[in-house]
């Protein structure tokens, strides 16, 4: 049954809603100084920035003037990525390939391309190409951007309160600690998540046509929330059943209500009652902390059953419900799935006048887009960037979510979401996860950074490592063989100590398991770094931190046992160990896919570069 949920409901989630516009995107001008370099097992394709992209297209094709077709990494979602470089892997090395990029003013449209540029990928030839890193620990820096702490994804949040097993877990205790060891380990400070009006929390019925509301149940969700020291990101759906023009319209395995009120005077009197007394019960000093996001990926036919227009007027009822309460509470959307609808309700607002204090949109399997340029182009600079969810695939039961490669994905959208994105949440934080029914077994490709029962993930791992970055970014300069496609790197600064975190990923999903040739050996160098400062070594990688493969090697049935659990996170913990440092460099080997993250700590009295400049976070 569950084979069958999930073969329907990935036919339906990629229908999108409508598409049609009264305006116009701009004719972008396709990318500049196209490149393309072949190294060993790949090209680097770079370009110029254009103006005005949200994102760009990679094309490729092998002769002089094409057919060039979209270079496709399997990601199921948005093939368009938000900035150069790119790294090709799905290649065939030795092959004469033609290059061009398109600039993407949206996700729906893709603009001229530009020249093509030739390439020839490289065949292993039985040694290891290198990439030299080289920080420069002494420079003054700048604030390091931490778009992975505002905010996690949940389960909808009512599961709190759930005593039922899955597993042998209960999963309300268990959702819980999910959630209080991403604030308490790695400093997240929200959670988004669906489904505060879904009927399981009573919040709305009519007896004889008169409305009547119960906020207890979002109470006891909420007081269990802040307790543990996070907040909510009030995503404001779905439709109650008695509010609901057609409540046969339902999503998920728990049948949430997607149609569009029978009321759009109820649903303003609903929202603006709801958060009247979110102020009243914690204080408006409190809820002007909160984000209240209105509904979830509307631009769907699967989460919305109404039109585009009803949606938008559905958030006028809502802003205006919203800033009854006060002006100043945080209103936002489109929430969409795909990048999708950002120009359409901006436009709507720019004319409108709507307030639209953040935008909010998803997408999987690349690199956040770079929606600044829609927020320019209507006018909305100063609102917020929230991708409220984010990760390596949208589908469920994916066994890509339990691998190494997702955890290395994790590190690169997070670095490329630094500085241009307020939060990037990734989707979800626990495998207690119920839109298509409960997790039929301990590894099953769920989208949590934690199992059922509580142990890490190498998404998790990655969520880890980000966490040990210290508060003041280093420049980094990489030359070599797929320097800054293939092998990323993100140095930092503490008082005491350089963190430097390298990992080496393509996008390109059909290589989630390795591939050799991808291989890179790993130069670093510190130059000013004291000799005598002591150097360690985490690694994330295939056999290391990997959950999946210590769970294979153990022959784990459906379900461990409780001394299976132990010896798997005896397992599949992260492991640091110390370097040879002399102060004349590190040479270390990274695989596809697999991260390192060094520390350099000062190991005596007297100054090191570590402390040659004040952190600008103090």
């Amino acid at each position: 049954m569950q084979h069958d949920a999930k073969a329907e409901w990935d036919a339906r989630i990629a229908i999108r809603s409508d598409e049609e516009r009264e305006f116009s995107f701009p004719d972008l001008d396709p990318p500049k100084e196209v490149t393309a370099v072949g190294g060993v097992g790949q090209v680097t394709v770079d370009w110029t920035p254009v103006e005005g992209a949200v994102g760009y297209l990679i094309l490729r094709g092998t002769g002089e003037h094409g057919p060039f077709e979209p270079v496709d990494h399997h990601s199921g979602d948005v093939l368009s990525v938000p900035a150069p470089p790119y790294v090709d892997t799905t290649c065939t090395p030795g092959t004469p390939y033609r290059y061009a990029v398109a600039s993407v003013p949206e996700v729906t449209v893709t603009g001229r391309a530009s020249a093509a540029a030739g390439a020839v990928p490289l065949v292993a030839d039985g040694t290891v190409p290198v990439v030299s890193v080289t920080v420069d620990a002494v420079a003054e820096g700048t604030e390091l951007a931490k778009p992975w702490v505002p905010m996690i994804g949940s389960e909808r949040l009512s599961q709190l309160l759930c005593t039922d097993l899955s597993g042998g877990w209960e999963i309300g205790a268990e959702l819980e600690q999910a959630l209080r060891r991403m604030h308490d380990e790695i400093g997240v400070r929200s959670v988004r998540a669906h489904a505060i009006f879904h009927d399981d929390t009573r919040v709305y019925t009519e007896v004889d046509g008169v409305p009547s509301y119960d906020f207890s149940v979002v109470d006891a969700i909420y007081d269990k929330l802040l307790g543990i020291g996070l907040r909510p990101v009030v995503e404001l759906g779905f439709m109650p059943r008695d509010l609901a023009s057609d409540p046969s319209k339902t999503v998920f395995a728990y049948g949430a209500i997607i149609s569009p009120p029978k009321s759009y005077e109820r649903w303003y009197h609903l929202v603006r009652a709801l958060v009247r007394h979110l102020v009243d019960r914690y204080g408006l000093d409190e809820v002007l902390g909160w984000d209240f996001e209105v509904w979830n990926e509307a631009n769907l036919e699967v989460f919305w059953s109404g039109t585009k227009a009803e949606w938008l007027h559905l958030y006028d009822a809502t802003a205006a419900a919203v800033k009854s309460v006060d002006e100043r509470l945080a209103i936002g959307g489109p929430s969409s799935a795909a990048a999708g609808w950002v120009d359409d309700l901006l436009a709507h607002a720019a004319t409108s006048g709507v307030p639209v204090d953040f935008v909010s949109t998803h997408t999987y399997g690349s690199p956040p887009l770079d929606v600044r340029a829609s927020l320019d182009r209507h006018g909305f600079s100063d609102a917020r960037i929230l991708w409220t969810e984010w990760g390596v695939t949208p589908t469920h039961f994916n066994p890509i979510n339990d691998s190494v490669f997702s955890g290395v994905f994790l590190l690169r959208g997070m670095r490329s979401a630094a500085g241009r994105v307020d939060a990037l949440a990734y989707w979800v934080a626990s495998d207690h996860f119920e839109e298509l029914g409960r997790p039929p077994r301990f590894l099953h490709g769920g989208f949590g950074l934690q199992t059922v029962g509580g142990l890490a993930k190498p998404r998790y791992h990655a969520m880890s490592l980000l966490s040990r970055l210290g508060p003041v970014e280093l420049p980094v300069t990489l030359t070599g063989d797929g320097a800054g496609s293939l092998v990323e790197a993100w140095a930092s600064r503490d008082r005491d100590r350089i963190a430097v975190l390298l990992w080496n990923l393509t996008l390109d999903q059909t290589k989630a398991d390795g591939a050799p040739e991808l291989s890179r050996t790993v130069h670093v160098e510190l130059p000013g770094v004291d000799p005598s400062w002591q150097a360690t070594a985490t690694t994330l990688g295939i056999g290391a931190g990997d959950l999946a493969t210590a769970a294979a090697e153990l022959g784990i049935g459906d379900w461990p046992t409780d001394d299976e659990l132990a010896e798997l996170a005896e397992r599949s913990r992260l492991v640091s160990t110390p370097l040879e440092w002399s102060g004349s460099g590190l040479e270390l080997t990274l695989p596809m896919p697999s991260a390192v993250l060094l520390d350099l700590v000062r190991s005596g009295p007297g100054r090191g570069p570590a402390q040659a400049v004040d952190d600008p976070s103090h």
